[in-house]
């Protein structure tokens, strides 16, 4: 393995046809001689997160829904926030975006963190994405992968589902040949 990838997001190709990765971003949290971790970040489910959480916080009605954050161990809850004071994590794997695991963490973000657009933010993840010793790397090289740099603004978007397609186009349009804007074609 040359360079760790953690930070970086994993965006699914066409081709790719596992139905758990199916035009999906993922999040690397961990990538290194042991393998890889990361979270599905474009895939909400219908679940409140009051309702997952009703049995160990006691929480007002939200409209924020669990997202599915990968296959493995899908009953474990993990979050994502860009609240910096509420921060229990060595590292960050992108500036400004902290990982929430322990209960205290969860239950301050919850009760601190906002809709608006100057609030921080948070999404819980059910499970996450996992893999071995360069398997990573094997499906990259392959090119069941394309890589886009991670950033906070992918993970907090009012709607997840425009993610993967935005990606795509922001991706096509870095590796683009030829300008999109032709100002005379004729000149050709």
């Amino acid at each position: 393995m040359s360079k760790s990838l953690r930070g970086h997001c994993l965006v699914a190709s066409k081709s790719l046809r596992d139905p758990n990765f199916h035009q999906t971003i993922v999040l690397l949290l961990e990538h290194g001689e042991q393998g890889a971790t990361g979270l599905i970040v474009n895939r909400p489910t219908s679940i409140k997160v009051s309702h997952a959480l009703a049995g160990h916080f006691n929480l007002p009605e939200m409209e924020d829904v669990v997202f599915v954050g990968g296959p493995v161990e899908p009953t474990a809850l993990l979050m994502l926030h860009n609240a910096e004071a509420y921060e229990d994590s060595e590292t960050s794997p992108i500036p400004g975006l902290y990982i929430g695991g322990s209960a205290a963490s969860f239950e301050q973000v919850l009760r601190n963190c906002g809709q608006g657009a100057d609030q921080p933010h948070f999404r819980i993840f059910s499970g996450y994405a996992g893999w071995g010793p360069e398997q990573l790397e094997g499906e990259i090289d392959r090119g069941d992968w394309l890589l886009h740099p991670g950033c906070c603004d992918l993970l907090f978007r009012a709607d997840p589902y425009e993610v993967y397609e935005t990606v795509l186009k922001k991706i096509a349009e870095t590796n683009r040949l030829l300008p999109y804007d032709v100002k005379n074609a004729q000149w050709n």
